[in-house]
């Protein structure tokens, strides 16, 4: 079905608690494993209905946020989420309680007991209200940045469309447009300010409500985090600072002198001198480059591409009114992923084709498979290495978008993942010491940024630039108010997907076969299982990251030699 045809209708909350409530008595009193079963998979389904009709509100709204109608919807569903949170919680509750437990687990599996228990400490009907706080307060962030918009030689643009000016081969082009972007956080201070000290006000006391002492166990339970903890974070962390960071500093340095600048400032983002290489062509020419690469690397993701082409799974193009971004969701009622982005004429579009593709053909392979909603997908941090792998595992048809630039394309695209983990780290440590420490001034908040941007990207210069000068960068870091201690994930994808080149590199074949084999475990296994099952090292292992920041810098110093 075309998703210009999926219908939808305003779910009813009275309906859906009543019909959680009928499942949750049939567990109860259920004299089998088997009947138990039954209430089970009608959850799955009422589930389906459920999360396809909110995924339909958000895609829709996040499309086009002036539309009324469906920004209207968001809104009544964030209202009403949390109203048949508690029916589901006490569903998940009777679930547990089974006394066919050990037959269940034979048949749905540990892991999917594991990972329930983890949910139901998310939620208790105390925390209803500030769940509502929160989803509002996240809306409003999102509302407020799909807003900005800029003045550019008589134009109106939306952020996103600055990209090409802040990759620029005029250096005083490229500040100009860090500078607009900072004009309009810093005509917008007061709200960004306010959003955050709001929000991190309302988790913790949601955790608090929970028995916890901060949200920093919640926001790891509500990423159903079900393998590793803090202590594994904070030491991944601490390999990234002592083991990337120095690597990565060369990088830089090696930028330095190759765009001749005497000292590298945040809107020296060119990695040559001649400017990034950019796709050729439109978006209808990358669009189609990107189905033809997807038919030659191999028939699974030829199937899948037709399947997301013929039913307009993609949302590409920048437009007013559409919020910022990138993401990819499912739609589980009608077994289809969708793509969300905003082209804007820079080789990120040809990242959106790998990256967000690359969890797009996991969720479709999922959805073939009919797994449970809970294997649906793994967790967070092995979703993207599905994401994060694609980027390199199509390597060999980058040529498509990049001709003749394709292997400055191929070296800048290492290199900046290479240089995206220290960044990485920041957000991730900045939010710890933030529930940490919830009392901090807007001003002090700047302070821990600035200090981490010392800590982990010492070279670049933000002096007399609006919004970045002050500290307040991270404000334009959307997983920190929406998804919060969602970003660590990334870096330790990265570290994956890194191995899963490596052995590209050696093997194009074999490594194929593994990265086909991780993404179809889908979430029947937890992070750390998938990693030891594709016989890779997990990020947080010891000299994990000094073994490959070793390996990629040797790489980029014999590519940086050929261009």
């Amino acid at each position: 079905m075309k998703f210009s045809q999926m219908p939808y209708t305003r779910p009813n909350v009275e309906e859906i608690k009543s019909a959680l409530g009928a499942i949750e008595e049939k567990l109860k009193n259920a004299k089998s494993a088997a009947e138990q079963l039954e209430a089970f998979r009608e959850t799955e389904e009422l589930g389906k209905k459920i999360n396809t009709l909110g995924t339909l509100v958000y895609i829709r709204n996040t499309i086009n946020t002036k539309d009324e109608f469906y920004a209207a919807e968001r809104e009544y569903i964030d209202e009403v989420e949390p109203l048949y949170g508690e029916a589901a919680q006490k569903v998940s509750l009777a679930m547990l309680a089974s006394p066919f437990r050990a037959e269940l687990e034979k048949e749905l599996g540990t892991l999917y007991f594991k990972n329930l228990e983890i949910a139901v400490r998310t939620f208790s009907p105390d925390i209803i209200e500030l769940i509502q706080q929160e989803n509002k307060l996240s809306s409003e962030y999102q509302k407020l940045y799909a807003s900005a918009a800029v003045e550019w030689e008589g134009k109106t643009l939306p952020l996103p469309l600055l990209g090409p000016y802040k990759e620029s081969t005029d250096r005083e082009i490229r500040r100009l447009a860090y500078e607009k972007e900072g004009q309009f956080f810093d005509e917008h201070r007061e709200e960004f300010d306010r959003l955050y000290t709001d929000l991190v006000k309302v988790r913790n006391k949601m955790a608090r409500a929970l028995g916890h002492k901060n949200f920093i166990q919640l926001a790891y339970d509500r990423l159903g985090r079900n393998c590793y903890g803090y202590e594994d974070i904070k030491e991944f962390r601490r390999q990234i600072a002592e083991d990337v960071v120095p690597v990565v500093n060369n990088l830089r340095e090696e930028q330095r002198k190759r765009i001749g600048v005497d000292k590298l400032c945040m809107y020296d983002t060119l990695i040559f001198k001649d400017g990034n290489p950019k796709p050729h062509g439109s978006a209808d020419d990358i669009l189609a480059a990107g189905r033809e690469m997807y038919h030659a690397l191999s028939p699974e993701t030829a199937e899948f591409i037709d399947f997301m082409y013929d039913n307009e799974l993609l949302d590409v193009l920048s437009k007013d009114g559409k919020a910022p971004g990138g993401y990819c969701a499912d739609i589980p009622l009608y077994g289809a992923p969708f793509i969300f982005s905003n082209f804007n004429g820079t080789s990120g579009d040809v990242d959106v084709l790998t990256h967000e593709a690359g969890h797009a053909f996991a969720a479709y392979r999922a959805f073939k498979k009919n797994y449970i909603s809970s294997y649906q997908s793994p967790t967070i941090e092995a979703c993207e290495v599905h994401s994060m792998s694609m980027e390199f595992l199509t390597g060999e048809y980058h040529s498509k978008f990049f001709g003749d630039d394709t292997a400055r394309y191929e070296y800048m695209h290492v290199a900046s993942a290479l240089s995206f983990l220290p960044y990485g780290c920041m957000v991730d440590e900045f939010q710890h010491i933030m529930y940490e420490n919830e009392d901090l001034t807007p001003e002090e908040r700047n302070k821990v940024w600035e200090e981490l941007e010392n800590k982990y990207r010492p070279l670049i210069s933000r002096e007399g630039m609006p919004f970045y000068g002050r500290g307040a960068g991270w404000q334009r870091q959307l997983h920190i108010y929406e998804s919060p201690l969602y970003y660590i994930d990334y870096c330790m994808a990265q570290t994956v997907a890194f191995q899963f080149w490596l052995e590209m590199l050696e093997n194009k074949e074999k490594a194929w076969k593994k990265y086909l084999a991780f993404v179809d475990m889908g979430g029947t296994c937890t992070f750390e299982e998938l990693v030891e099952k594709s016989g890779l090292t997990l990020p947080y292992a010891p000299k994990c990251m000094e073994h490959i920041a070793t390996k990629i810098n040797e790489i980029l110093v014999e590519k940086g030699k050929k261009l």
